[in-house]
């Protein structure tokens, strides 16, 4: 279609050719000349004070000349119309009129059908004071135009109100219908458009508040896959996942809008590192007299800080900043330098207190979302392209830190790992190195992670099963999971009980006391020896380590139990033992009656545990000859501390973030004689 405001034809005029331009609104009739002998191809047009004569180059381009500028004409008369409008029964039978005009004119062109839609978007902006009634007939009568075209921006907005506030109207499942369906088949960018991702995102907002509720919602979604094993629209997966994906982010919006230097995800999952205005960033020199795991942890991890709290009007987060405690150190064994066991364990201490609560709205339109996401990975063919599309994680930190977020979700995560096709679980691994997939986020110590590992034991048993048991994946395991795949093969889980077996068999292990340990967590169950025998009879050299005695040094995975310490040291032989790291488990007082069974402990970490005063007296009773004690961040009080004063041979000590008074301290400090490094910040002894 051409509307030709200056049009290169011959006027049969004197003077040959258009001067001047003529405007539109003056041409009073348009006609074809028909007479006999007339000139052919010719367009008379009647103007105020004369005519005009178009002449085109021949009868198909006259034709489009003629409708294109009755369209026009016929237009600019609407607009007039409905620019003032006096009585809406008046302007509902000219919308109708303009629609009619719009479905029979000959023209094709996408603009026919989108102007009626503009001066009926316009209309519906420039006048808020229509009823209920006037909104439904006026969908209703342009409902017609919308079956093979997108709604413009305004109209969009119009329709996500209908949306929100009738949202059991007729009218959302007859009319809005089709037209979702349409956007979501044909929409190839929501960036260009994203007033049609709203009103999708709206529409699919009402249906759940239908009776029926997500039932509805799940048959919409099915009648956009089909009834076949294949889906014929490739665009609606990506489309369906990018509406989840901005609503889901909309719950979260308002505090993301608010961050003021918040922390990352990664620094979330490691603790938090940035500094707090109570706590000023003072270097702690505690432990450092021995080069041993306790003592380095401790230095490296120099300033402790509390819980960061940060609200909005709807979204309320605790984030407890912990220091990482992963980083790469070295200890010196004898002569020789190899990595202490922090290095191969890799202990991610996470946000142990962390809690978002959202809007009673915000929370009913993510548990829509996440569940349109369960949905689509329920679809077979649909599976491979949602788990590539959800592979990058594509949510914002805030909702990684939403334990229901993450706990609905894992559904999804779950059906990927069952898929047997490669293209599916390969996307649990992260899109390139250094940046954390749903692998790392579901692994013990991960932020998602509320299961104690079974989706983690799920997922690595796909992959070991496929194209990865090889040895780069065991390296990847044993430099980040080490810690998660023995606490797990500590607790029976058999899919990590080959994992061990494994990283011994290819000798993926080289230092000794992590050998050592995991000989230990592999003889705690029946199918872990069970399996380990069979490798010995294999392997003699581990025969051989194992008759050598127990490690020297030893650190309990992040999460461990009481339960878990007692089954490890049950295990075997341990006499040897004099560094232990419990940091950032969930030991208790508990677990002291197994503590003080190990004669030759000297140095032990209790850092950020709950361990408290009845396990500290048992400890001051037995383990007389303990040098290093880290009690940092644990509740013990001034009725547990008194009793430290009965061991002599302590050296260092952290009692930074317990209830320690100041007469407290006093005390030790004179029981204490070789008491040289103490840490007593954020005490009342500060």
């Amino acid at each position: 279609m051409w509307f030709p405001s200056s049009p290169s034809a011959d006027l049969l005029e004197p003077t040959g050719y258009m001067e001047n331009s003529i405007s539109y609104s003056a041409i009073e009739d348009v006609q074809l000349l028909s007479w006999e002998n007339a000139p052919k191809y010719c367009l008379q047009l009647t103007i105020p004070g004369g005519t005009v004569l178009l002449q085109a180059a021949n009868s198909y381009l006259r034709d489009q000349w003629f409708h294109s500028l009755q369209w026009k004409k016929k237009i600019y008369k609407y607009k007039k119309v409905l620019s003032n409008p006096s009585r809406w029964e008046v302007v509902l039978k000219e919308i109708r009129t303009l629609v009619d005009m719009a479905l029979t004119s000959p023209l094709q062109d996408d603009s026919i059908h989108q102007a009626p839609l503009e001066i009926v978007s316009k209309l519906l902006s420039e006048n808020n004071n229509l009823t209920t009634q006037d909104h439904e007939s006026i969908i209703v009568a342009i409902a017609p135009l919308l079956e093979n075209n997108h709604p413009p921006p305004d109209l969009c907005e119009f329709f996500c109100k209908h949306c929100r506030e009738r949202p059991r109207s007729m009218v959302v499942i007859e009319v809005f219908t089709p037209v979702v369906q349409r956007i979501l088949k044909h929409n190839m960018d929501f960036g260009k458009c994203p007033r049609l991702r709203l009103f999708t995102q709206e529409y699919i907002l009402a249906l759940n508040e239908l009776n029926a509720g997500m039932e509805v919602v799940k048959k919409f979604i099915h009648s956009m896959h089909g009834p076949t094993g294949q889906c014929p629209h490739p665009r609606v997966l990506p489309n369906l996942v990018a509406v989840c994906l901005a609503a889901i982010y909309s719950c979260y919006e308002e505090f993301i809008n608010s961050r003021d230097n918040s922390p990352s995800l990664k620094e979330i999952r490691n603790g938090c590192q940035q500094q707090c205005d109570r706590k000023p960033n003072l270097p702690l020199r505690l432990l450092h007299t021995s080069p041993d795991l306790v003592s380095q942890e401790a230095t490296l991890t120099e300033s402790r800080l509390k819980p960061v709290i940060v609200t909005s009007n709807e979204i309320h987060v605790e984030v407890e900043r912990n220091n990482t405690a992963n980083q790469k150190m070295t200890a010196n064994v004898g002569n020789d330098s190899e990595p202490n066991l922090i290095d191969c364990l890799m202990v991610s201490p996470t946000c142990s207190t962390m809690s978002i609560e959202l809007s009673a709205q915000a929370d009913r339109i993510l548990g829509c979302y996440v569940e349109i996401l369960k949905m689509l990975s329920d679809y077979d063919d649909w599976r491979p392209a949602l788990a590539s599309l959800l592979q990058p994680i594509p949510f914002p930190k805030e909702a990684l830190a939403h334990e229901k977020f993450t706990k609905e979700l894992k559904y999804v995560i779950q059906r990927f790992a069952e898929d047997p096709r490669q293209e599916v679980h390969s996307c649990l691994l992260s899109v390139r190195a250094g940046k954390d997939g749903w692998f790392q986020l579901y692994s013990p110590g991960g932020v998602a992670c509320d299961d104690d590992g079974e989706l983690f034991a799920s997922m690595v048993h796909i992959l070991m099963g496929s194209c990865y048991k090889t040895k780069k994946f065991l390296l990847s395991l044993a430099e980040n999971k080490l810690g998660p795949c023995m606490l797990l093969a500590l607790r029976g889980n058999q899919t990590m009980v080959e994992i061990l077996c494994l990283m011994l068999e290819y000798n993926i292990i080289d230092n000794n006391d992590t050998q050592l340990q995991i000989i230990s967590t592999l003889e705690s169950t029946d199918v872990g020896k069970r399996m380990y025998e069979q490798l010995c009879d294999r392997q003699r050299e581990l025969k051989e380590l194992q008759r050598k005695g127990g490690p020297t040094r030893l650190t309990l995975p992040s999460k461990s139990t009481d339960a878990d310490l007692a089954r490890l040291l049950s295990s075997g032989s341990f006499g040897n033992l004099e560094n232990l790291s419990l940091a950032f488990t969930n030991v208790t007082s508990a677990c002291a009656e197994h503590l003080i069974k190990l004669p030759s402990l000297k140095q032990l970490n209790l850092w950020s545990t709950q361990f408290g005063d009845a396990g500290l007296r048992l400890l001051s009773e037995h383990l007389t000859m303990l040098q290093v004690l880290n009690l940092c961040e644990t509740p013990v009080t001034d009725a547990g501390l008194l009793a430290l004063s009965s061991m002599k041979s302590l050296c260092s000590l952290n009692m930074n973030s317990t209830k320690l008074s100041a007469d407290t301290y006093e005390d030790l400090k004179a029981k204490l004689p070789n008491l040289k490094e103490v840490d007593v910040r954020y005490t009342e002894a500060w």
